[in-house]
């Protein structure tokens, strides 16, 4: 494919400098906004004669999960009751709890932003280039879209910032539990996140009399780039003791550190390629493409980079760059050996990621490409994992990994099923059987719950 022959002639004339300029990115490690989040005690349990899903690909008719301490103890057919509770779930499904990699939950808050946009802090839009941001500062906890989203299956979800920004900042990853703060959902250990934009949004930001940022495609890559050889001439003046903290520059130095981990809003093909030219010049990898409406045209390239693609199964034509969009995108990836996942980028839509997966792989089936459920469940659990760097903890149901699983009351890519069971940790964290306990968001206040 000529796109990929020509991303892989780039030659890397700014290449990260190794040892001292590396080491000036060291403070972009630091997380300047510690975790409260507190394990649940956890709720014991075998869950007995489901269907199970496990998110590695494998599933089991008639099997058993045993949960005890707040992890996977095992898997399989007529487990051993080493003295915890047994719940019957014949005829029902049980996967791992689904991972939302793209939420604006907490900074999009509904029904605040129904009345006044403006009191969305979704993204900081002084500057292009908002690499200092950690939008964490941002978040409202009451935000209903965390409880919505637990009631249907969602163990954990990333908050970005919005795409206008070229440089759009820190993410957090969260569990969606009840908390004073974001700090008392905020999940640790996994890889730090990073928003960055190409194509309309950042573009049609800037070039007013108010505004310094480029106004075309390729005035937004020429800024990523120059952005990126500032922050490197930065790292070395700051290794020799020449310069200040400068906490956009050290933020860039740690994606090309590695450090820090790249989700890229972009949808047409020439754009993703033209991203993936800057990291490839500057050696660093993107995680992730979010929204990737023509990532299909250009799988090889993906594959070549190890990017993932985060994808919706039918968000058509609602702006230019979403016009070539097709249903069957996820599919299409998955058969050419891409990482895909699925992605809400909406309130409503993380109440129905499976939903989502089941849109996009019927649209394969009818053009001859059969995705079984043991793979789609996949692209909402173990593939986003991986890109939060959780995949060790979460994502699949594997002993020694964390209890965060669903079960369902049947299966669950069909729209007549409900999560009846959501555990996190280990601890229910979800019952459909009992309402609620206190205390209740204010804007739930009044609501008839989703159920």
């Amino acid at each position: 494919m000529a796109l990929g022959s020509g991303l892989a002639a780039i030659t890397l004339l700014a290449a990260p400098v190794p040892g001292t300029a590396q080491q000036a990115a060291a403070p972009a490690r630091a997380d300047p906004f510690p975790s409260n989040y507190r394990t649940p005690r956890p709720d014991d349990m075998l869950l007995r004669n489901a269907t199970i899903l496990d998110g590695a690909g494998g599933r089991i008719e008639g099997g058993d999960v045993l949960v005890r301490g707040g992890k996977i103890v095992a898997t399989g057919k007529a487990l051993a009751n080493p003295g915890v509770r047994e719940v019957d779930a014949k005829g029902r499904w049980i996967t791992p709890g689904v991972i939302d990699v793209h939420t604006h939950n907490g900074t999009f808050v509904v029904p605040l932003t129904d009345i006044d946009r403006e009191s969305s802090d979704v993204a900081e839009t002084s500057s292009p280039n908002g690499a200092d941001t950690w939008i964490e500062t941002a978040v409202n906890p009451q935000d209903m879209g965390f409880d919505r989203g637990l009631m249907n299956g969602v163990t954990t979800m990333q908050i970005l910032p919005g795409s206008t920004p070229i440089f759009a900042g820190r993410s957090v990853v969260v569990k969606p539990v009840r908390g004073a703060t974001v700090w008392d959902m905020k999940v640790t250990g996994g890889a730090q996140g990073f928003k960055m934009a190409c194509g309309e949004n950042p573009k049609s930001w800037g070039g007013d009399k108010d505004n310094d940022g480029p106004n075309s495609r390729q005035g937004v890559i020429a800024y990523m780039r120059q952005a990126f050889l500032d922050a490197q001439a930065y790292g070395r003046d700051r290794a020799a003791g020449k310069a200040g903290r400068d906490l956009k520059k050290e933020a860039l130095l740690g994606i090309m550190a590695g450090d820090i981990r790249v989700n890229l809003h972009c949808y047409r093909a020439n754009d993703i390629a033209s991203v993936l030219a800057v990291a490839k010049e500057f050696g660093f990898k993107i995680g992730a493409i979010h929204h990737a409406t023509e990532a299909y045209k250009i799988p090889g390239l993906l594959r070549a980079s190890g990017t993932c693609a985060a994808v919706w199964a039918d968000w058509w034509g609602f702006k230019m760059e979403a016009q070539d969009a097709v249903r069957a995108g996820a599919p299409m990836l998955e058969r050419a050996g891409v990482c895909v996942m699925m992605h809400s980028d909406s309130a409503a839509d993380g109440q129905r990621l499976n939903i989502t997966a089941a849109k996009a792989a019927a649209a394969g089936r009818r053009i001859g490409i059969e995705t079984p459920p043991e793979v789609m469940i996949k692209w909402t659990t173990s593939n986003p994992a991986k890109l939060l760097g959780l995949e060790s903890r979460v994502g699949t149901l594997k002993p020694g990994y964390q209890a965060d699983l669903v079960l369902w009351s049947g299966n669950p890519f069909s729209i007549y099923t409900k999560a009846d069971l959501v555990l996190i940790d280990g601890a229910v964290a979800w019952d459909r059987s009992k309402p609620p306990g206190a205390p209740v968001s204010d804007f739930e206040l009044g609501r008839k719950g989703a159920q």
